[in-house]
């Protein structure tokens, strides 16, 4: 057992440690993991690619995003459907406890650049949910269509007429994502719990029970996860995002100079003088990459099931949903922090300092407005992944119920042990899982990107002025 913790941890740092170390002015140093080495470039690559796609066809997606569905796509979700789902695990916990742990560690300026990931991410996020329509395969277990990088990795390394079954490198994709999705169900279920003993001083032993009852209703059934999503997201958003308007309208006076600090921290000059230059670039670019989840191959697995008109367009939608998790739900949890004044979150971390904040703003029912958000965030992160889980169980093991219906009751029984403690063993598989997804999807993205942007092409000349998704 003990050679096995010491190869989790050797994974661990080779994934999620700095391999290169670049020294910086101040005696500072900006420490680079090899998958801030793969996403980095990758996103660069695809935003020059799709010539500044994200900046460029911003209004495209907001115009494709209200589109009507074309009635002769009915055999899968929609786009939008779809991009609720991504939309889901992208505005999880991350939103919450990643950017306050972002600005912890990173200050201000961190938040600039998860701002930037956001707008270079996107570009990689067109480019896997377009490779997941194009490689998108019927389902006959729930009807409409599946896929993901599973199926767009084996597309690449398994030719036409191969004897293959399998690909090896899709395989240990598929095999990554349930294990990813494993680790992050624990975390789901402890930091739901342990939001609810400090807002309510419910025991965690109920607040799971509750969590686990209500999730398994929902999952164990064939067709109810997107029902539900359809509710939840624009629900729980919504709540959250106008309740920081109003904040943010009740300090406006303060908001010129909050950004003024966010970009005056942003490159390290008063940092740098402290040594801190690194910790403000590294934890910004690190939180909005796993984020926004870009280049992870996640939301191609939602992007997949979508039936619709053209691949770009749901590329397009996957894109709109980088900015939605980072520029709008990620800025709406650090304005409320940094509006709070500092003499009352200095040395705090996690949900304390959020929760603290939020006290300050608008007082007791705060903290229990942060616990049922974080609730609702959580409790859609769950039901997303394990739609998500579908395609790669599917390519695993083929099509049968059984299978399906194990990991669906492994993730619950994750989902019921975080509830009542936190082994950081399975959190950290988690994060080797989201790393390894990384690594696989990235060996596909580069040799199919001519796929991408044929698709785009293709788009923008001949279906760019269609009017139905």
């Amino acid at each position: 057992m003990i050679h096995f913790m010491n190869l989790i941890h050797l994974v661990y740092n080779f994934l999620w440690g700095d391999l290169i170390t670049i020294p910086l002015p101040g005696g500072s140093s900006l420490g680079l993991s090899l998958l801030v080495l793969l996403l980095v470039p990758t996103a660069i690559y695809f935003t020059l690619r799709t010539r500044f796609l994200p900046f460029r066809l911003f209004p495209e997606m907001l115009r494709v995003s209200i589109e009507k569905r074309n009635p002769e796509h009915r055999d899968g979700i929609s786009g939008l459907q779809a991009l609720i789902v991504s939309t889901a695990t992208r505005v999880g916990m991350g939103n919450l406890i990643g950017v306050v742990a972002a600005i912890s560690a990173g200050g201000p300026g961190a938040i600039f650049w998860m701002w930037v990931m956001a707008l270079l991410g996107s570009a990689t996020a067109f480019a896997e949910a377009t490779l997941a329509q194009i490689y998108k395969q019927r389902d006959p277990l729930y009807g409409g269509f599946r896929g993901g990088p599973a199926y767009y990795i084996h597309a690449l390394f398994v030719k036409p007429g191969s004897r293959k079954k399998r690909s090896i490198i899709a395989i240990l994709f598929a095999l990554s994502g349930l294990l990813c999705w494993c680790g992050i169900s624990q975390v789901i279920g402890n930091s739901v719990s342990s939001a609810f003993r400090n807002a309510f001083h419910i025991p965690p032993l109920y607040t799971t029970i509750v969590l686990v009852l209500v999730a398994a209703f929902i999952v164990l059934r064939k067709n109810a996860t997107v029902k539900v999503l359809d509710v939840v997201v624009p629900v729980m958003a919504g709540l959250y995002f106008f309740l920081t308007l109003f904040i943010i309208f009740k300090h406006i006076g303060q908001v010129p100079a909050v950004f003024a600090r966010i970009f005056q921290e942003a490159f390290g000059l008063r940092q740098a003088a402290a040594g801190g230059m690194g910790a403000v670039i590294m934890n910004g670019i690190k939180r909005g990459l796993f984020s926004n989840e870009a280049g992870s191959g996640s939301a191609p697995c939602a992007a997949a099931a979508a039936d619709i008109s053209h691949p770009a367009k749901e590329g397009l939608l996957q894109a709109l949903g980088v900015f939605i998790d980072t520029l709008l739900i990620c800025s709406c949890s650090a304005l409320i922090m940094l509006l709070t004044p500092a003499s009352l979150t200095d040395g705090l971390q996690g949900m304390d300092l959020l929760q603290t904040a939020m006290r300050y703003h608008i007082g007791e029912p705060g903290v229990i407005f942060i616990a049922v958000i974080l609730w609702l965030f959580s409790f859609s992160t769950f039901i997303g992944i394990l739609f998500y889980a579908r395609s790669n169980v599917a390519y695993l093991f083929g099509d049968n119920w059984s299978a399906q219906t194990l990991y669906k009751v492994l993730a619950l029984v994750m989902l019921f042990i975080g509830g009542l403690a936190a082994y950081t063993f399975v959190w950290d598989l988690g994060d080797i899982g989201i790393g390894l997804m990384t690594i696989f999807n990235m060996m596909a993205l580069i040799p199919l990107s001519p796929k991408v942007i044929e698709s785009l092409k293709d788009y923008e000349q001949n279906h760019r002025h269609d009017k139905t998704l």
